[in-house]
């Protein structure tokens, strides 16, 4: 092992602070008793530890990171992306789509993509609790974000979605922005939504969370009730699962992107050329990689991170049947570890489902673990790792912690959790490390 396997299966310590959390999450009045709404709603949300990565781990997802992005714009791979796929995701209006989510499990022989998303929740929340983590530990500056990098990022989040502003609108001045997703306030991570109105309205934009159903499509534009009257809708921060745009409540929005009116992002057709896992099938199938141009070193480096991966169809369900115990098994347009199976757990029926329902097997790669204390007690719970990133560039690593088939929010003593990355230095020292009085 290495020195962040031994912490994280060694080191229980606990780097959070109530306090803390508040003066990171609680920056105006408008957002004044969070994290005592948090404690009661989400008591699994946020995990009491940080999660350690080995320096040359993190290297690799950056490279990952990096290659899957060159490789998706790719014109050979969008058209064969794109190829059966909605007619109005060729429209390319020029945003690339904020908060692009790249999930990895962290095997021995180092990271393994499980799979890509577009509109990955998290980002505010984790940004904050990094930091809080980090007040936590200021005997250690050199373990906890020596570069300062947390403390730029909701600058780094602004930049990129005025960059996806400037993609499509230019110069033009931006007054605007709808957080959208169906009944907002009843979602999982609305508390996110209130810290991205809040870092909106800091740069003088009048930010909404709306529902789009309240959306109007008339007269070339889009328009919202929360608005002043004569003020379309500029841009649209998309937190939908309806990733296609195809629910009837969502025509609005759908025929002002296609139409190009508003600034949308992410939009349906990033997902379909990233997200949509039909995609790590191709990602997944070097010939495959080489026929549409990837270069032999993008090629070499997805072979070695991205899972073999095939369709489950019924020509290949008996021999996918047979060796199901080294699989996982998701919807192809799923999200969210929804209807996600491992093999090891499948029952007949459920097979069935999955042979008639458009479903994908990766080979599987079981997480790795982290070592927590829940009411004095040490337990393991499994971990993966999320890089949010936007054009290819990492721009913060955060993990999660449960025990269950899949990820989930209802584990004692799990949750995100920060990702401190060690530094090279501390290598041969590491015993003196878990044994600081900050890890406690």
């Amino acid at each position: 092992m290495n020195l962040a396997d031994s912490l994280n299966l060694g080191c229980a310590c606990r780097t959070l602070d109530a306090r803390k959390l508040r003066a990171e999450l609680e920056t105006t009045p408008a957002l004044a008793g969070l994290v005592e709404r948090l404690a009661l709603s989400h008591p699994h949300l946020f995990a009491s530890t940080v999660v350690f990565l080995d320096p040359q781990t993190r290297e690799e997802i950056r490279q990952a990171v990096g290659t899957l992005d060159r490789v998706c714009a790719l014109p050979a791979w969008q058209d064969q992306a794109l190829e059966h796929a909605d007619p109005q995701t060729r429209h390319d209006h020029g945003p690339q789509g904020v908060f692009m989510g790249y999930d990895f499990h962290v095997s021995t022989e180092g990271p393994r993509l499980i799979e890509i998303n577009t509109n990955a929740g998290g980002a505010f929340l984790n940004a904050a609790l990094a930091r809080a983590h980090r007040a936590c530990c200021t005997s250690m500056p050199a373990l906890m974000d020596p570069a300062g990098e947390l403390d730029r990022t909701e600058a780094m989040m602004m930049d990129m979605f005025r960059s996806e502003w400037q993609a499509q609108r230019g110069g033009r001045p931006w007054r605007n922005v709808l957080i959208v997703d169906d009944e907002p306030q009843a979602q999982y991570l609305a508390p996110e939504f209130a810290l991205a109105r809040t870092l909106f309205a800091a740069q003088g934009l009048l930010a909404v969370v709306a529902d789009p159903r309240e959306l109007q499509w008339r007269d070339g534009a889009l328009w919202h009730p929360a608005l002043p009257a004569d003020q379309p809708v500029d841009l649209v921060y998309n937190r939908l699962t309806d990733f296609a745009l195809a629910q009837p409540g969502h025509a609005a929005l759908r025929s002002a992107w296609a139409a190009g009116a508003v600034v949308l992002t992410p939009h349906p057709r990033a997902y379909t050329l990233a997200a949509d896992k039909r995609r790590l099938i191709d990602l997944s199938d070097p010939a495959r990689l080489e026929a549409l141009g990837v270069a032999p070193a993008d090629r070499t480096r997805l072979e070695r991170v991205v899972p073999a991966t095939v369709a489950v169809t019924a020509a290949n369900a008996e021999a996918l049947w047979a060796r199901r115990r080294g699989l996982f098994f998701k919807p192809a347009t799923g999200y969210g570890a929804r209807a996600a199976y491992r093999g090891d757990k499948l029952t007949q029926r459920v097979w069935r489902d999955i042979v008639a329902g458009n479903y994908v097997a990766q080979t599987l790669v079981p997480p790795s673990e982290r070592l927590v204390s829940v009411n004095g007690q040490a337990q393991r719970l499994k971990l993966d790792l999320r890089a949010y990133a936007y054009c290819g560039q990492v721009q913060l690593l955060a993990a999660r912690t449960w025990s269950g088939q899949t990820t989930n929010f209802r584990t004692e003593g799990g949750g995100f959790s920060p990702v401190v990355v060690l530094p090279e230095h501390l290598q041969p020292d590491w015993p003196n490390v878990s044994n600081s009085p900050a890890f406690a």
